[in-house]
């Protein structure tokens, strides 16, 4: 008979949340939205379309749909002459049936009595939008940013994430309580607390900012979701909007963040195997993993899995990354680069075939580079797994160091190296593309196409050691090779961030295309149902 291992209170109470969980959706019968199958598939249809062109990570798409359905709503009432709202007629349900329509939310699952709770939200930040003070920066910025915690409300709303809720809670209390900071880092607890909790969620399911900024206002203002229009604490966070956020920027870019961000990314596969394996079947899970013989199997299989998964999201990934910079890259060499070239006399066939098909060479060659986790990390991985789970005495301890200070004189010349390399970098490039008679406009949209990509491939390598819980060691050749790519990473992270923001294609779709086509599956789906009706009468 197997000797049975005692859990620890933690996972036996991350256990009971899921049972719970799994209890309330059992009893639950409700009434359902429905929306009409044909125009959902052609709503769909579209939404996939859409997802090629302004392409975002799996966990980002509904966020992001409910993010610009509200901005196409709100943005066209807004009085440019004081930053207000005229008007405040936004309707959650067709809100609401348009995010099922497009596929982003599963038809007949979701309950009627949601759309009065989604009314409430869009009414709370419209009233928020409305009672903020102007200041010097954006009202356009400000919006942008209220708009963008609203839709993480309304997703929460809509699908509660309280498996990976608890999951956070989990690994927060455990990061927390191992986290020992050197003494020359001068944080208060309460700042190392916060920036645990920042990173948790980041390491374990890739959270952007917005989502990010929406957990951490939950975190420090427990009474957020509760407020409604016409509280009197609500007109206090209206007036007090602008420093609220510039509270929360301030703690996502803490300097501490990054280190605390790098352990947790090291020690999350263990929890997310956990998870894993809890959900599967929480209702007998807890007397079966108390036999580690059979935990460790299950780890190993779980493991295995998400190896699978990883790699089948790593490639759709690339795929679609570099289809949405491919369009544009086409886009702008027919609209701008070949009327320039042809103006001014130097087209050149050749460099524009260089131009689209060498980024994406380079997205193919960083993807199939991408290595299996090293030998020894399963078992590395099975032995953390099971300290999280089992009671366990001994504590582990993680410590976090200052970065070394740099003098001036140090500073300035590790700055001058890093320009040298810069130069080096790009002034290879382009003595590359005038060997094959590149036009000099061309130089710029080569460059930056291929930073683009070349920045998209590193995340995406980063993305692959996601299981990696042993460092490999990086030589010579590697050092070498980061001292002339980095200053093209940098690059490509820059024209990244002005890529989200400026988006001509995507801003195209939203200003031109996304309403026009909204009220059209509107209207299929009133049609459809008056033929239905009137079928029902014959």
């Amino acid at each position: 008979m197997n000797k049975k291992s005692i859990l620890s209170e933690e996972t036996k109470n991350l256990i009971l949340q899921h049972k719970e969980l799994e209890g309330v959706r059992a009893k639950k019968k409700v009434s359902n939205i429905h929306v009409d199958e044909v125009a959902s598939k052609v709503s769909s249809f579209y939404e996939k379309v859409r997802g090629v062109i302004d392409w975002k990570e799996e966990h980002l798409l509904k966020k992001g749909a409910i993010e610009r359905s509200l901005k196409m709503r709100i943005f066209p009432q807004i009085n440019l002459t004081n930053g207000k709202i005229i008007s405040v007629n936004i309707s959650a349900e067709n809100l609401v049936l348009e995010l099922i329509r497009s596929g982003h939310f599963p038809n007949d699952k979701i309950e009627e009595s949601k759309i009065s709770k989604i009314q409430e939200i869009i009414d709370k930040y419209i009233y928020i939008i409305n009672q903020s003070l102007s200041k010097n920066d954006s009202q356009i910025q400000l919006m942008q940013w209220i708009c963008s915690i609203a839709a993480c409300e309304i997703e929460e709303s809509l699908s509660p994430a309280i498996r990976e809720q608890a999951l956070i809670g989990f690994m927060y209390e455990k990061i927390k309580e191992s986290l020992i900071l050197s003494k020359s880092i001068q944080v208060t607890e309460g700042e190392k607390n916060i920036q645990v909790f920042i990173a948790v969620q980041k390491a374990l399911f890739h959270l952007d900012s917005s989502m990010l900024t929406y957990s951490l206002i939950k975190y420090k203002y427990s009474s957020w979701k509760r407020l409604l229009r016409g509280d009197e604490k609500l007109k206090d966070v209206a007036i007090n909007i602008h420093s609220i956020k510039e509270e929360m920027e301030d703690h996502l870019n803490h300097p501490l963040g990054g280190k605390i961000e790098l352990l947790c990314e090291k020690y999350n596969t263990p929890y997310l195997l956990l998870n894993d394996i809890i959900t599967d079947n929480p209702s007998t899970i807890e007397e079966k993993i108390s036999d580690p013989s059979f935990l460790e199997s299950i780890i190993k299989e779980k493991y295995n899995q998400r190896l699978l998964n990883l790699k089948s999201r790593l490639t759709r990934a690339a795929f679609y990354s570099t289809i949405s910079i491919f369009i544009t890259n086409i886009i702008a060499l027919f609209a701008i680069e070949i009327p320039i070239a042809r103006y001014f006399g130097e087209f050149s066939t050749t460099a524009y075939l260089v131009t689209i098909f060498v980024p994406t060479l380079l997205m193919a060659v960083l993807i199939l580079a991408i290595d299996p986790p090293p030998k020894g990390n399963l078992e590395k991985v099975i032995m953390e797994t099971m300290k999280i789970i089992y009671k366990n005495e001994k504590k582990d301890s993680y410590e976090i160091k200052s970065f070394r200070k740099k003098g001036v004189v140090f500073a300035f010349f590790i700055s001058i190296i890093y320009l040298i390399s810069f130069i080096i970098s790009i002034g290879f490039m382009v003595w590359a593309l005038s060997k094959i008679n590149f036009p000099p406009f061309s130089y710029i949209v080569f460059i930056v196409f291929l930073s683009l990509i070349a920045f998209a491939g590193s995340k995406l390598r980063r993305k692959s050691k996601e299981l990696h819980m042993i460092e490999e060691k990086e030589g010579f050749f590697i050092t070498l090779v980061d001292f002339f790519a980095l200053p093209v990473l940098l690059l490509g992270k820059w024209l990244t961030l002005r890529w989200k923001k400026y988006n001509i294609i995507s801003i195209f779709f939203n200003a031109i295309i996304d309403m026009p086509f909204s009220i059209f599956v509107e209207f299929l789906e009133q049609w459809r149902y008056f033929l239905k009706e009137k079928k029902e009468r014959l």
